[in-house]
């Protein structure tokens, strides 16, 4: 480990005048080093050490980290405005950086979240100095993958997000009333009403969002991937089983380790957006969950900065972590698992009793079907999982006794059972209204009744109150089911407030259909365990 000058700060200037501020870390010696960059929005000082260590500590492995201010935020000059001015700033910065003194021509950046999209968009400027990108839960897709899911409005972090981002901004301006109020507000979220954001930041993105309820061409002028095809870096993708923007991750890795002629690696641990540890809501998945995301980045840039050998190349490119054996596996790429059907089967009663309704490896022939009423004033709420604030692993039981909910629970496995990949769930639906959602909670049962989440998904159905089968996506996922335990199916027309509701004050009256010709069913990716 090097000695670590005492932090500088430096300025530079963009193609079109604006001055945009970092802090830069650094080795205390003459040699000459590769730099680490991080382009962020919420005051550099930060340095997103939520999750990564320290600058100063990448500095002591041999590195200049530069830590920068992007455009209108912190102490940088300009207007702040979402993710518009990154591409010319981001290649802008990457030149600035690699001729800092003490620097020897290579770049290298890293960060998740809003500083994994300044990877990208600075990427697709191309500047020769850029070598490797280590982009972190990302979204590709910024529709899809960020602000939409299954076509419908990610409220909860969409909301917080812009709140922060508000609140930030009015601080920045001076704005006291404005400011004062919008801090109250991200201190008491969940927060339902988001007409604070009308009042107080009119500009903010989060009006735009909701007013591109579907896939046009704002989200394609926003988002990377529309431009990412001649793109090709080694790049080090990172993302969480719980984290709400996992899809881009997975998105941009698959895209890229399809055609790329680089190394392409990708980390997914048990973690939420914030917070990459052990403890996962209610879970702890013991010291394998814990972070090895800052030693395996010093390898990767000492791989692709440095020109070193780590022995990083010559393992898997894939590590995944499996939760319930709390172990990461590693592949030689991400798989597509055998899908095994599950078949929901009923009395009729599955909203009324948990043990009416099951999940059945053959289709009964019997067809029969439940009935759901969705009541705007006390819809199912959110809890655990990736849509919400609080996301992670939780026992919801009690949720599952609601009589809006309806479940169907598998027989005990007599052995263990391994899930790896995309979990879909076919159902057969009609409803009283034209216009209808439905939320799909994947999770595992214990003995003694207890009931913990293991994925979900969210579908906005707009069209029609036919009987149609709707298809529902959940997040990937890594598991374990213990032997003993069992896998229960929880289906909802709400999950509030991860979610906006769909039909305001509207009852909606579903039913689901099972058996014969109307087999709605759970397609499980089953891992063998052999790694193909």
């Amino acid at each position: 480990m090097l000695k670590v000058c005492p932090k500088q700060t430096a300025s530079m200037l963009t193609r079109d005048g604006v001055r945009l501020d970092a802090d830069i870390y650094r080795p205390e010696t003459d040699a000459d080093f590769p730099v680490l960059l991080m382009r962020q929005p919420y005051g550099r000082e930060i340095a997103s050490t939520v999750v990564y260590a320290h600058p100063s500590w990448y500095a002591a492995h041999g590195y200049i980290v530069v830590v920068q201010d992007v455009r209108g935020r912190g102490t940088s000059e300009g207007e702040f405005k979402l993710f518009a001015h990154e591409i010319a700033d981001g290649e802008d910065t990457v030149n600035w950086v690699a001729k800092l003194p003490g620097s020897n021509g290579n770049v290298g950046m890293y960060g998740f979240s809003y500083q994994g999209m300044t990877q990208l968009y600075a990427a697709l400027a191309k500047p020769p100095a850029l070598k490797t990108i280590c982009p972190a839960m990302i979204g590709y897709d910024l529709y899809s993958d960020w602000a939409y899911e299954g076509g419908a409005f990610c409220l909860q972090t969409n909301l917080a997000w812009a709140i922060q981002l508000a609140t930030e901004t009015a601080r920045l301006q001076k704005e006291e009333k404005a400011y004062k109020t919008l801090f109250s507000a991200s201190r008491n979220l969940p927060l339902y009403n988001s007409d604070i954001l009308t009042y107080f930041a009119p500009d903010s993105f989060y009006h735009e969002w909701l007013a591109h309820s579907q896939a046009d061409e704002y989200w394609d002028k926003l988002s990377p991937k529309s431009k990412f095809q001649d793109v090709d870096l080694p790049m080090f993708h990172i993302g969480g089983w719980f984290d709400t923007y996992l899809r881009g991750t997975l998105h941009l890795y698959q895209d890229m380790a399809a055609r790329s002629q680089y190394r392409q690696q990708l980390l997914v641990g048990p973690w939420t957006h914030i917070l990459w540890g052990r403890k996962v809501g209610e879970i702890d998945f013991g010291p394998n969950a814990m972070s090895p995301v800052d030693r395996m980045q010093v390898s990767w840039f000492d791989e692709f900065l440095k020109g070193g050998n780590t022995g990083l190349l010559e393992k898997s490119p894939v590590w995944l972590f499996e939760m319930g054996s709390n172990m990461w596996q590693q592949f030689p790429r991400l798989i597509q698992s055998n899908q095994k059907s599950y078949f929901l089967s009923s009395t009729g009663l599955a909203g009324i009793r948990e043990d009416e309704g099951t999940l059945t490896t053959q289709d009964t022939g019997h067809r029969t079907h439940d009935i759901l009423v969705h009541d705007p004033w006390r819809p199912v709420p959110s809890l655990g999982g990736h849509g919400a604030l609080s996301a992670g692993v939780f026992e919801r039981s009690h949720i599952d006794c609601r009589y809006d909910v309806l479940t169907y629970t598998s027989e005990v496995f007599a052995e263990d059972m391994h899930l790896l990949g995309n979990v879909v769930v076919e159902i057969w639906c009609s409803a009283s209204k034209p216009s209808y959602d439905l939320c799909a909670v994947l999770s595992e049962v214990h003995p003694d009744g207890r009931v913990y989440n293991l994925t979900q998904g969210y579908l906005h159905c707009r069209d029609g109150m036919n009987s149609v089968v709707r298809k529902i996506q959940l997040q990937a996922t890594s598991a374990k089911i213990s032997q003993g335990n069992a896998l229960r199916l929880s289906l909802s027309a709400a999950c509030f407030p991860a979610y906006a509701m769909n039909s305001g004050s509207d009852i909606v009256t579903l039913t689901v259909s099972c058996g014969g010709d109307f087999s709605s069913q759970v397609l499980l990716p089953v891992n063998l365990g052999n790694g193909e």
